[in-house]
């Protein structure tokens, strides 16, 4: 057989050759690749759990949590338990008063306490051995605070009774408290009534007093002249009245135009004059009467004067035992059936010359100039007073007893309420609209105390419903003498009205408010000093 030539055979092996050889190359590119992505994924799979344990242990640090205690077995929990329980217990156990268990409670919590840290310093779990005894003795004191009914149910009931008992122990001193505060406002402190006394004296024995005073008869034109400035107090306190008229004098732009009208009682009459006559108010005029002259205040007139000779009310005001305590103490005090209280329902038939006038009480301290008060208009009304509805508490149903059909179908029980205290009165419409008889509509209609309870606010609130221009509040600051006022408030404040029971003449007075009292007050005069008037 023939052989093929040599040149026909070569071709064919070549191709076996380089085919072969490809796919060894392919071969080993293919594993060295593999090996390559699993040398780079096991460094990132090892990073990511070390990251991952590395959390867990240091949320475990965090929590303070440990096998030991994480274990059902173990010493260490059951003695934080024991702990936990043994603290709720000493507490009960003081409430009780049982003072000696908790003491005993209190040393064995201390010394499972130490304990508990020195098994922590020593980062080693507490052992049953060195730890048999604490546990043991605390809860043979378990055991006994459960013997002395300490459980939950047990401490419920307890706190409860406590609770009420604290609740009537906090109702009686707050009655005692409203009671002796009460006390402590209508006092006349010493000082004062020597300060009375020694001006009554020296009114009878220093004639130059009363040659003063029939001297300042001859400006009686003054007094009936409606081109000045009038204002009238009501008041029996010297010092507190001297402070009205020394700070609107003070504060006048024209004090020579500022006439005061000041009714007082027969009691205190004297001491008044004496007081206006040794001392002068920058060239203010200064006109003093005392009610005791106005025979046409009677009880033929007059309703409340009319009340008091009934014996209900005597009872009521004066005795206190006819209904058990039942009614507020402020309630019955003797100075709301006080005719200097109710004179200012009268005031046209006080000064019946005059047109236009500004009420004044005795607690008040004027810090600027009131003569824009008297160019005001009221547009036919009779009181201009600044309105107090800005909370509700201040509205009418909160002074008035809207249960009675008498009240609830004449005034609305929103409708605003406002302010004695600095008042513009329009006495012209007064005597046209007869307000007068007005207050006394409703004053004989509340004889019997149904239609409200406290005070002249009530009344004179029914008295000028409809006949009220609000004025702006900048005119009557309130809340000197019982709460805290906003001090820009009392910077813009015209008049500033120590209403409540810490006036400042007193011990109670609020003490941050007193210096803007004092600052009226000549604290050298010699009869103040006398008299220990500080």
């Amino acid at each position: 057989m023939r052989r093929r030539g040599p040149d026909f055979r070569r071709p064919g092996r070549r191709r076996f050759s380089n085919v072969f050889w490809f796919t060894v190359c392919g071969f080993l590119v293919l594993v060295f690749i593999v090996l390559l992505s699993q040398e780079t994924q096991q460094p990132t799979s090892r990073s990511a759990v070390s990251k991952r344990a590395y959390r867990h242990d240091r949320l475990i640090e965090g929590l303070n949590i440990t096998e030991e205690m994480m274990s059902p077995d173990s010493i260490t929990r059951q003695l934080s338990d024991q702990l936990s329980l043994a603290k709720a217990f000493v507490v009960i156990a003081k409430e009780s008063n049982n003072l000696q268990f908790a003491w005993e409670l209190s040393a064995q919590i201390r010394n499972s306490q130490v304990l508990l840290s020195d098994a922590a310093l020593r980062r080693t779990p507490l052992t049953l051995g060195e730890s048999e005894t604490a546990v043991r003795d605390m809860a043979i004191l378990l055991y006994q605070a459960q013997q002395l009914h300490y459980d939950s149910a047990t401490m419920i009931m307890r706190l409860k009774g406590r609770i009420q008992g604290l609740e009537e122990q906090m109702s009686s001193l707050s009655d005692k408290s409203s009671k002796y505060g009460q006390i402590a406002a209508e006092e006349v402190p010493k000082s004062l009534y020597c300060l009375g006394v020694r001006l009554t004296t020296e009114w009878f024995k220093n004639l130059n007093l009363q040659r003063k005073l029939k001297e300042k008869k001859q400006i009686a034109m003054r007094l009936k002249d409606n081109n000045l400035y009038h204002f009238c107090v009501f008041s029996d306190n010297i010092l507190a009245t001297s402070v009205v008229v020394n700070s609107t004098a003070s504060n006048s732009k024209s004090p020579d135009k500022v006439v005061f009208h000041l009714v007082t009682d027969e009691v205190n009459y004297a001491a008044m004059k004496a007081w206006f006559s040794m001392n002068s108010s920058r060239g203010v005029t200064v006109d003093v009467q005392k009610i005791e002259d106005f025979s046409w205040l009677n009880a033929s007139y007059v309703p409340v004067l009319k009340q008091l000779q009934d014996s209900d009310t005597q009872n009521y005001y004066f005795s206190g035992n006819n209904d058990n305590g039942r009614t507020p103490i402020k309630f019955r005090n003797p100075k709301y059936l006080s005719m200097l209280n109710h004179l200012r329902f009268y005031i046209p038939e006080v000064f019946p010359a005059l047109k236009k006038v500004v009420f004044l009480d005795d607690d008040v301290v004027v810090k600027k100039d009131l003569s824009p008060l008297f160019s005001i208009d009221l547009h036919h009304n009779v009181n201009g007073a600044v309105e107090t509805c800005m909370e509700t508490f201040h509205r009418y149903h909160k002074y008035l007893n809207y249960s009675h059909p008498l009240i609830r179908s004449h005034f609305d029980p929103d409708a605003c309420g406002w302010a004695f205290g600095m008042n513009v009165f329009d006495l012209v419409e007064w005597r046209k609209k007869d307000v007068t008889g007005i207050y006394h509509y409703w004053q004989e209609k509340n004889v019997d105390r149904t239609l409200w309870k406290l005070g002249t606010l009530p009344p004179g609130l029914l008295t000028f419903y409809g006949l009220t221009e609000p004025l702006n509040p900048s005119w009557h600051v309130l809340g000197l003498g019982y709460t805290n006022v906003d001090p820009q408030l009392i910077e813009k404040g015209a008049v500033l009205h120590f209403n409540g029971n810490s006036k400042p003449w007193l011990k109670i007075g609020m003490e941050k408010y007193k210096p803007l009292w004092d600052m009226y007050v000549d604290y050298s005069h010699p009869l103040l000093q006398q008299c220990n008037v500080h």
